[in-house]
This record gives structure tokens, sequence and C-alpha cells, in this order.
């Protein structure tokens, strides 16, 4: 017993010198908030059906698939294939991608109406439900909301979120990511963290979290034990964070000690090895499931077991160490981090032994399930613990209110989602993120009737509409704005007429559409035609504004650009506000959350109005 305190005693002692190193606030390091839990009545209601239940009952319930909703008439083969998994495998939850507000709500009751216990009915709700609801408002990305300073944003987002998200039939939220993003060259987190900073970043996520999780929905911290400090997108292989236990208490697992003190009901473990905490090697597969994200892989040989299948990282850190005695979930169980190595079968069963209690969308959940029963007739896996996963599980459906209600109305959603103080939010939030980090030719702010050529280089598909709001804005502003766009098909003359074209015009500004694209060979940089048509337009046009929409860190392949602002995200509160900060409407009032170069550290932000 001496000896446990003296461990908490000594933790406790870290901690408060990690505060003191990373200026975090004690408040969030003293007695743990009241946690985000089931009640005694939802476990009762818990028992309660798991002493009706069968073994492949429990197991379905540890099966959650993923979906992009659309229309699906009853009689057809997609239909059908969804109506046998909730009917025969008895799924316990169902996770919603990409799709439509009625046609993802109306077949989420579909599928509701069908289930003997209720769907638990999760989504990616990073920057609310517009990350995943097709016409809906889209809140800027976590590191525009870290550079305005205020956390209250973040927890405004988060009861907004919430709201808007029990509205639409979702109750699990696969947000907030705590990843500290402390490598430029990171693929796929960038400006989905909230900066470089782990204490900015514990203050953010634990504001966003109470948000929430104020409104009854159920919040996720992710990517444990961190996704920020790798090159390698999960979606496309498996990353390695190569760093000792010591390092990651100071950097990685800062925030999130501090989502889990603040009471977060789930946590998210990532595709990631750590051969400094679980060396166990791992080889490929002869034959691989191809993950549906992605257009190419990436093979490590040698690699070491994914966090996401590690008992020391799951059980031993977040379950022990870190006291975390929430839901535990994994990332996509068909992202190549994992299907490169693992068959589904057995990447089921192992996740589950290391101490997972749902599984996320398998590449196949007929395998999964069949690894999982299998294992329990063995004895591999015991039914105390298929029971113990099982009946939190039970528990959450019960304290979100899933028995009460399990049909979504959809009357109320045009009420509800994407109001006005949802759209006023997002531009509350855009026009205090924009951030000049250079500003060396004072050329802002702009003044009207000049000729003006919009340059946009994207990394998307999107080329008859990218940055249509920026310029749309631009032009209600007196700005006699051309657009041209750059992308990865731009033929050589299209190249060329968009050189020429700058240099006839009085103002230039290129618009870096450099976007986070999980999955994506490019994801957050330029195509190489538009980096070769910017570097050349930098030397016609010296006085060039840059504006980013995307990747803050593109700078660092321009440095002769004279002028840049970084404006975190495409969304449209974001080009509106880029769009006002330009012409000196509203002032740059953002810092950046993260370094970019030694000469544009963490806080740097430039005011016109001071100037």
């Amino acid at each position: 017993m001496l000896q446990k305190q003296f461990f908490y005693s000594f933790n406790f002692r870290a901690l408060v010198a990690l505060a003191l190193v990373f200026n975090f606030p004690f408040a969030a390091l003293s007695a743990p908030n009241k946690k985000f839990r089931p009640s005694e009545k939802a476990f009762k209601w818990a028992d309660k059906q798991l002493r009706k239940m069968s073994v492949e009952e429990k197991i379905g319930q540890l099966v959650h698939i993923g979906i992009n909703a659309r229309f699906l008439n009853q009689e057809s083969p997609e239909y059908q294939a969804l109506k046998r998994q909730v009917i025969e495998n008895k799924i316990g939850g169902i996770t919603v991608f990409v799709g439509g507000v009625y046609e993802t709500v109306h077949l989420m009751n579909r599928m509701q109406e069908l289930a003997e216990i209720p769907l638990l009915i999760s989504s990616d709700f990073e920057t609310g439900v517009g990350m995943r609801f097709e016409d809906t408002v889209n809140f800027p990305w976590n590191m525009a909301i870290a550079a305005t300073g205020n956390p209250e944003f973040a927890r405004r987002q988060g009861e907004i979120t919430a709201r808007e998200a029990k509205s639409l039939g979702v109750q699990w939220a696969f947000a907030p990511t705590v990843d500290v993003n402390n490598n430029a060259d990171n693929p796929v987190i960038n400006v989905r963290s909230y900066g470089e900073n782990p204490a900015d970043v514990a203050r953010f996520a634990v504001a966003f979290t109470e948000g929430l999780q104020s409104g009854n929905v159920l919040a996720t911290a992710k990517h444990f034990p961190g996704h920020g400090d790798t090159n390698i997108d999960s979606h496309r292989g498996l990353p390695v964070i190569d760093f000792s236990r010591p390092r990651l208490e100071q950097i990685e697992l800062v925030p999130f000690r501090a989502v889990i003190n603040a009471g977060t009901g789930s946590v998210m473990v990532a595709h990631i090895g750590l051969p400094q905490i679980d060396a166990t090697e791992i080889k490929p597969l002869k034959q691989s499931v191809k993950a549906s994200y992605t257009e190419s892989e990436i093979v490590t040989e040698n690699a070491s077991l994914p966090a996401t299948l590690s008992p020391k990282v799951i059980t031993d850190i977040l379950r022990k160490d870190l006291n975390f005695d929430g839901l535990i979930v994994t990332d996509a169980m068909d992202m190549s981090g994992l299907t490169l190595y693992f068959n589904q079968d057995e990447a089921a069963v192992r996740a589950f032994l290391a101490g997972a209690d749902v599984l996320i969308k398998p590449a196949s959940a007929d395998l999964a399930i069949k690894g999982l029963k299998e294992a329990v007739q063995s004895g591999r896996i015991s039914e105390e613990r298929l029971n113990q996963s099982v009946r939190k599980v039970l528990a959450w459906k019960y304290q979100l209110g899933l028995t009460k209600r399990k049909i979504t109305p959809l009357e109320s959603i045009d009420t509800t989602v994407s109001g006005v103080q949802t759209r006023q939010l997002a531009d509350e939030i855009a026009n205090n993120a924009m951030t000049l980090v250079k500003n060396e030719n004072k050329n802002l702010p702009l003044t009207k009737g000049k000729k003006a050529v919009v340059l946009y280089i994207t990394n998307g598909e999107d080329r008859f509409f990218v940055g249509n709001t920026f310029t749309q804005t631009l032009r209600g502003f007196g700005l006699d704005a051309e657009r041209v766009v750059i992308d990865e098909r731009s033929t050589p003359k299209e190249i060329s007429e968009a050189i020429e074209k700058t240099k006839n015009s009085e103002v230039v500004i290129a618009g870096l559409f450099g976007r986070v694209r999980s999955g994506a060979k490019n994801s957050v940089g330029l195509p190489e035609a538009g980096a070769q048509v910017l570097r050349e337009v930098l030397q016609n046009k010296p006085e060039t504004i840059g504006v980013s929409f995307g990747n803050p860190y593109l700078l660092k392949n321009f440095p002769e650009m004279k002028t840049y602002v970084v404006a975190y995200g495409d969304m449209p509160s974001l080009q509106r506000a880029a769009a006002r900060a330009l012409f000196g409407d509203i002032d740059f009032m953002g810092k950046l959350p993260i370094s970019i170069m030694e000469n544009y550290p963490r806080g740097t932000g430039l005011s016109l109005v001071k100037n």
C-alpha cells in the first residue's frame, strides 16, 4: 500500500513539474472533474440485458461498421447487406462518414427499427457535424481555434456540436483530436491539431470535451498515444514513434492526461508502432486487404506492433498508468497501418485482448466477428473479459438516451442544425484566427479598384469551385479579381497562361489550398506544377501575397514569399475572414500555434492596426 501511495504521489509531482515547464493550469492537474460515465441505473439496465444475451449477440456489440450514407432502395443489394449486419451479426453500432443529412438520418432510423438493442451511432465531428454531413456548417479546424488563443471558442463549438449531433441521431463524436503536431511533415494531422505546445493542446481539448459532453454526447480523445510527431499517414502505412516513455510523458501524453482528468468518456487508439514501448516485431502479410482510403500504401519492413494491438500501450499505459476507465475504441480497422500486417479476424482478437472495447470499421465485419467468436470458443478470450466490454457498451447506450429514443425525428433537423448561432460562431472563430506571418512589402491592406489575379493552387479535385467564397468576398470589396486555377491536371498551356496573367496584374494573391487529405500521397502539399508556377510568379512578382488555406507550413518551401497569411483551412468562414483581413475590414488577430521556421516561432502574428 505504501508503494502504491508513493507511486501516485510521485506521478502527481511529475505532473506538477510538467505543468511548470509548459505553463499548464494547475486546476487541470488537481482533483479530477466529474467524469462523464454511465449511471448506476445504466449499468443495472446493461446487466439485465447481458443476462439474456448469447455469446454471438455479445460479440456483435463490439463491432461497429462504417458507411457513406446515400439513398438506398430497400430491395437493393447495398441495403440488404447493411440490414444483414444489423439482424444477423447484431452489430453494436454504425460510424457515419460522408452523406446527406436526410439520407443519413433516414437510413439510420431504418437500421434502428431493425435492431433489437439500439445502435450506437458515431461520427468524426472534429469540425462539427459539417465534417461529415453535406450542406451543413463546418467550424474552422482546431489549429485555427488555437490561433485565437481563446479556449472558450472550443467550448462553445463543443456545445453546438452536441446539440446538432443529437438532432442528427449521433450520440458519439470521434473528437477532439488531441495530437501534438510538432512535426511539420505530418501528412495527416496538421491543422486537425490545436498546435505544437502540449499545454495549449490540453487547454483547448478539455474545453471542447466539456462543451460536448455537457450536451450528453460522448467525446473521444484521439489518437492515443499521439499521432503528431509522425511523417507517415496511418491510412497508408504504419507510422513509428520511436520515443521513450519519458519523452511521451513530456509531449504526447500531456493532453491525454488532461482530457482524461477532465472526464472524457472515450479514447481512440491509433495504428502507430512504438518500438521503445512494445518491441514485438511484425511482418507484412504476403497478401493484404487494400485499405479503402488510400491510393497507395507504404510498407515498413520489421515494423513493431501497432498500439491498437498492444496490451503494453492500451492496458498498461492507458488503463493502469493513466487510470482511464472509460470506453476504449480502435481507429478504423481497415486502415493500412493494420491491414498490411494482420488479417481482420486476428486483428480483431488482438485489439480486444489488448484492451479495446469497440472495434471500428473493420474491412470485413464478418471476419472480425468470426475471429472473436472462435477466440471465445477456444478460451483465448474469456467470457468474463467479453462481458466487461459489452456491459460498458450497453450502459453507454442507456446513458446516451437510446433506450428512450432511438428513432430521430426528421422534422426538427432544419430548425436545429446549421442555424444562425452556428454560423455566427464559425465566423467569430475565423475572424479571430487570421494570422499575418510576414508583411515585408507593406502591401496590406489592399485597396479597391485594382486589377488582380487570384492564383489558386489546389491539391484537390475542385478546380471549378476552389476559392469561390474568397473570390466573391474580394470582389465585394471592389477588387477586380480574375480567378486562375492550377492543379495536378493542369496542362503546359494552362500553366504558361497563368504565369502570363500574373505578369500583367497589379496585384497577385496566391491562394494555397494544400489541405489534409487522408490516404493521399501529397496530402498537405501543393502539386508540383503548382509549386513551379508559384516559384516563377514570386520571381516575377515578389510583392505576391500568399494565403494558406490549409497547411500553414508551406512557407518553408517558399521562404522568398514576402507576404504570408495563414487561414488554417478552406471553410467558407475562413475564406471570408481572409478576404476581410486583406482589406483591413478586420485586423489580423491570430497567433501561430506552431513554429513554421526559426524566424517564425509559435506565437508569431503581426497586426496591421498596430503597424
